[in-house]
């Protein structure tokens, strides 16, 4: 079995479609349906169950495509791992972000790391939650920082930073005239949110404040990215509820903010690890967590 063959089997998972996947990896149908023969008579096993119409995992297939993207992670962190070395590295830690809204306080933290550990590089890795619990206990990573202190059984969550939560608007807006403003009040308007598959940690906790009120949201878009999301907003499509520094980092003459009325929220960002000793580059980032955690307002 060769890497190519892994490559083709999950460029034709994705995709489910022979055709589509040989235009994504820039081959002909042909040589790659011979690849997935290969592939299936390597492993003894059916992957693919192809009709006229359609192509579906097998149960097998759905497996085997669980496990394979580990074997790439792992083979780029290993070339990453040797990039580090070579540039002049001791060691490097490897840390997922999730989540989508990567905080702005994460490049202040990391030029502090860099500062105070020269010798370690950092490596990042933005994947959804799900993943980064995954690579964490099948030590893919080191550790993560998630908008989410649910996490499974021989992980730890630790509170690394909090962002008071504000309302973002554009910057002619009827709510303006509120110094904070009621959630009902906000509730009046359409919301942007983010993407639930890939913000899953920050819509967990927006969630939250959204039930303090019986009002249900009208979600104008979803979306991957703080970006996106503050474009939505300047644009007058909807309103956004997200980090106060997070307005400050986006420095757009079209975006302002509010807070709430009556509640305080904010959004915890959390340090993941596995509940194992750490290495002694990963303890002296976890004391540099815990040190920021201690500036940081609540």
């Amino acid at each position: 079995m060769e890497l190519r063959h892994l490559r083709c089997f999950l460029a034709v998972a994705e995709e489910l479609h022979f055709a589509r996947a040989a235009e994504k990896l820039h081959i002909e149908q042909s040589p790659l349906s011979r690849t997935i023969k290969e592939l299936e008579e390597t492993l003894g096993v059916r992957l693919f169950i192809r009709t006229t119409r359609s192509t579906r995992l097998s149960r097998a297939g759905e497996v085997f495509k669980e496990h394979v993207p580990r074997i790439f992670t792992a083979l780029q962190q290993a070339c990453e791992g040797a990039k580090a070395v070579a540039a002049g590295y001791d060691s490097q830690l490897r840390i997922a972000l999730s989540d989508g809204i990567t905080p702005p306080r994460l490049s202040a933290f990391l030029a502090k790391c860099r500062d105070d550990d020269p010798e370690v590089g950092i490596h990042l890795t933005e994947i959804p939650l799900s993943q980064q619990i995954t690579g964490l206990r099948e030590d893919l990573y080191d550790a993560g920082f998630a908008q989410s202190d649910d996490v499974d059984d021989g992980l730890l969550a630790v509170p690394a930073w909090n962002d008071p939560l504000v309302v973002a608007m554009p910057a002619k807006h009827p709510l303006l005239a509120y110094k904070r403003i009621p959630l009902k009040e906000v509730l009046r308007y359409p919301l942007v949110m983010g993407d639930p598959h890939i913000c899953e940690g920050y819509c967990r906790q927006i969630s939250r404040v959204l039930r303090t009120v019986e009002i249900e949201p009208l979600v104008a878009e979803e979306t991957a990215s703080l970006d996106l999301m503050l474009t939505l907003v300047s644009a007058g499509y909807a309103l956004a509820l997200v980090g106060a520094s997070q307005i400050t980092a986006c420095r757009s003459p079209d975006v302002t903010s509010r807070p709430l009325a009556g509640i305080s929220p904010v959004l915890t960002t959390y340090l993941l690890r596995a509940d194992t000793a750490p290495s002694e580059p990963l303890s002296r980032f976890i004391e540099q967590v815990i040190s920021d955690a201690s500036d940081s307002p609540h």
